[in-house]
């Protein structure tokens, strides 16, 4: 495997990642997943993700109004794969860590040790008040839940007993065997100070956004660092959309004409969701470019054009590697795999210096 890892974010949700009405529209089907994971393992990638979704965004398109679960969803992809690793993703407010330690553990076993567990603390409201679940707290507060969630997980792929009362959970003797054989890989999303404070004392891989390569380097210097006052490492990544055509004329011409069915009706639902007051995600929303279609930044151009363009972010930003999203992940991941990854290959395995001639 290269010193950079590359991997995607499976459209466990109907609509994938484009907010837009005249966008590719992936079905949330098993199938549909499957065959995006069956096309990560055959081009080479590293990992394949999935998130954890109760509640779409409506609009013209019900983005994620279908959406399926992640865990029983990569359980299965754990089994028609041999190599991926396989990140599902779990809520530490709606689900006990003695419940999420076992099915993690069948999860390691189904895959052979390919298991990882993204970690989410829940922070969007109307996902859970539908279930009767939403809990008000400070973000810090909602750390300090994950944390407690994630120390009792641990302890119960270790240890054989396990008796805690925390400010959040309590066990009693609680027992979770067997244990993984491997410890399954943590992973945590979070650019806050309290998201990578996390980050570097439990996770091996964290997901970071940032609204500039300046900051993104900033971040994930900033969790190298942490992590390494700890005697741990934790890898760091950041998510990136990739719209490649035969040309870069080609590929902004999918990005415009994408772009153009934004679908303003999601986008505030979405808005609305991070806590934006209903007005105010309104006002916002009308304004919105095309570019708000992507869910996240995004390269487009030729072959060599996204070589250059990740090369240089995963270069720049002092990244470990890049969850990629596809708008057709039929098509574009094959495509993907024969023009643009043995690029990235062959440039990770050259030195990061040239030699320098013999002292004369």
């Amino acid at each position: 495997m290269s010193g950079k890892e590359y991997g995607i974010f499976l459209p466990i949700g109907s609509g994938g990642w484009l907010l837009s009405t005249t966008a590719p529209h992936p079905e949330a089907s098993y199938e549909t997943n499957k065959r995006a994971a069956l096309h990560a393992e055959a081009i080479g990638l590293d990992f394949i993700m999935s998130m954890a979704k109760w509640r779409g965004f409506g609009g013209s398109t019900d983005h994620w109004g279908e959406s399926l679960e992640s865990v029983t969803m990569m359980a299965g992809l754990a089994e028609v794969t041999e190599r991926v690793k396989i990140w599902a993703t779990t809520h530490a407010n709606i689900m006990h860590p003695g419940i999420a330690a076992k099915m993690y553990t069948t999860l390691q076993q189904i895959s052979n040790g390919r298991a990882g567990m993204n970690i989410v603390n829940g922070a969007y409201a109307g996902e859970f008040r539908q279930f009767g679940l939403w809990e008000e707290m400070s973000h810090e507060e909602r750390y300090r839940m994950t944390a407690e969630w994630t120390e009792a997980v641990i302890r119960l792929w270790t240890e054989d007993s396990v008796t805690m009362k925390g400010d959040f959970f309590t066990l009693t003797d609680c027992e979770s065997r067997p244990h993984p054989r491997t410890r399954p890989t943590i992973i945590s999303a979070g650019r806050s100070e309290a998201g990578r404070e996390f980050q570097a004392a439990y996770a091996d891989g964290a997901f970071l956004s940032a609204d500039s390569m300046d900051e993104m380097k900033a971040l994930s210097r900033d969790v190298h660092g942490r992590a390494a006052a700890r005697g741990r490492t934790v890898k760091t990544y950041s998510m990136l959309t990739v719209v490649q055509d035969e040309t870069d004329a080609a590929a902004r011409e999918k990005v415009g004409r994408w772009g153009a069915g934004l679908d303003r009706g999601a986008l505030v639902a979405m808005r609305r969701s991070w806590g934006v007051p209903d007005e105010r995600a309104r006002v916002w929303t009308e304004d919105a470019t095309g570019e708000q279609a992507f869910q996240t930044p995004y390269v487009s151009g030729s072959a060599a054009t996204v070589i250059e363009q990740i090369a240089t972010i995963v270069r720049e930003a002092e990244l470990d590697g890049l969850m990629l999203i596809f708008p057709e992940y039929d098509q574009d991941l094959l495509l993907f795999g024969e023009t643009v990854l043995p690029g990235l290959r062959e440039l990770d395995a050259r030195p990061t210096t040239e030699p320098q001639p013999p002292d004369q």
